[in-house]
């Protein structure tokens, strides 16, 4: 089993940043990728970005590209979100996933106007 922790949710204004951390431990070893997903109230959940588990390989929303980052920590098993420019609708509970079965729990953004 895969086990995801996320971190580094909270309240910031527009036009601000935040890093979330997925921590995975587990049978990471089977992992061969992982990624952010986000779902805001009433509304489906989307993908946002993802790694492969080397981080060699990346992919990101049209709606992200040019302000968020995903990153991988190989040796603390750990993927970062670096979201920069923040914007009110960017506002959502943030998921980490891998391989798109293993999800954590989630953590909320809140973008102010």
């Amino acid at each position: 089993q895969v086990q995801l922790v996320e971190s580094g949710g909270g309240l910031v204004q527009a036009g601000g940043s935040l890093r979330l951390s997925c921590a995975a431990s587990g049978r990471t070893f089977s992992i061969y990728s992982m990624g952010w997903f986000r779902q805001a109230p009433g509304k489906e959940r989307d993908f946002v970005a993802g790694i492969n588990w080397s981080g060699s390989a990346t992919n990101l929303a049209d709606s992200v590209k040019g302000r968020f980052t995903i990153s991988k920590d190989v040796a603390k098993n750990t993927v970062y979100l670096q979201m920069n420019s923040l914007k009110p609708e960017d506002t959502a509970v943030y998921y980490c996933a891998a391989d798109g079965k293993h999800w954590g729990r989630g953590t909320q953004v809140t973008v102010s106007s």
